[in-house]
This record gives C-alpha cells, sequence and structure tokens, in this order.
C-alpha cells in the first residue's frame, strides 16, 4: 500500500489541528467550571486511565517482547519512582531482546 505524501502530510496536519483545538478548548471550558475536590479527583483519575487504556491496547496488539518491556518498566517505577528511568530501561530491555534472542 502507497500512500501520497501530500496526503500523508494533510492527514498529519488534520490530526494537529483537532488535537489544538480539543487542548484550547479543554482550557476554555475549564475556565467556567469551579474546581472541586471531586472534580479535581475526577480529572486526576480520567488520566491515570487514559494511559492504562493506551498501555493495555499496546500489549494486546503487540508481541510478547513488548508486554515484558511494559512490565519491567512497571517494576523500575515502582522500585526507583522515576519515569525517566522506567522508560530508559524498558527501551533497552526491548532493545536488548530485539538484539539477543530475534
Amino acid at each position: 500500500m502507497t500512500v501520497d505524501p501530500t496526503t500523508a502530510y494533510l492527514a498529519i496536519a488534520m490530526m494537529a489541528f483537532v488535537t489544538l483545538g480539543t487542548r484550547l478548548g479543554g482550557a476554555f471550558v475549564m475556565r467556567f467550571v469551579t474546581m472541586s475536590p471531586r472534580i479535581t479527583s475526577f480529572l486526576e483519575a480520567m488520566s491515570a486511565s487514559v494511559l492504562a487504556a493506551i498501555v493495555v491496547t499496546f500489549i494486546v496488539n503487540n508481541s510478547t517482547r513488548e508486554a515484558l518491556a511494559v512490565g519491567v518498566a512497571v517494576l523500575v517505577m515502582l522500585a526507583t519512582r522515576s519515569a525517566i528511568w522506567a522508560m530508559f530501561i524498558a527501551m533497552a530491555f526491548a532493545a536488548g531482546w530485539s538484539l539477543f534472542l530475534t
């Protein structure tokens, strides 16, 4: 399947404008919302659930290597409380898997 470069750039530009619109629209709408503890906890839980949905979809649609790399990232995150180290070590794990096991 080949994609025309003009079509690809147009699709990327459209996605960028939609993303910008949702970010600006969210900020505009939230100006009119009074932040209560209930709304704050909802927003915090929502961001965690979106992240979890992305990670679970990634794991389901990919191979064992990616699933184990996510597991390594979780363990490193729990041990170090550092997202940077968790990402770095998980990427190194996945790269090592590709280098030595495939």
